[in-house]
């Protein structure tokens, strides 16, 4: 029965997402804000750049101790080598894509689109739905 539930049943269509450009520290209270672990960062006409993380923010966190103060970009800290997949996969697929990887959350496509996100607890919600 997992084997078909797709992504796009449980994935994130509602998106918080940054621009390059916004200033890490308000990136990081945004996510703090809507209880997040990391957020999509998009440029002006939708298409995914990267993905920032919480993991991201402690990185610019522990870099502001020893320069005396957080600066940068969330393009400066985000992830460019996101690791993706596709909406119509199957769930199962993907509990296995995220037992091989580090990442909370992976952008999903259709059709070459970047149309949503789906974490780890995305997939733990299938599997106590059925």
């Amino acid at each position: 029965m997992l084997a078909k539930i797709t992504v796009a049943d449980y994935m994130t269509k509602k998106l918080v997402t940054l621009a390059q450009d916004t200033p890490v520290n308000d990136a990081v209270k945004k996510m703090l804000d809507h209880k997040i672990t990391c957020a999509p960062v998009i440029d002006s006409k939708g298409q995914l750049l990267g993905m920032f993380s919480e993991k991201d923010g402690m990185k610019v966190f522990l870099d502001s101790v020893y320069n005396q103060g957080m600066s940068g970009t969330v393009g400066d800290y985000m992830n460019t080598e996101a690791v993706s997949v596709d909406a119509g996969s199957s769930i199962v697929d993907l509990a296995e894509k995220f037992q091989k990887s580090q990442v909370r959350s992976i952008p999903v496509y259709q059709n070459g689109s970047f149309v949503g996100v789906i974490s780890r607890t995305d997939v733990l919600k299938a599997l106590v739905a059925i």
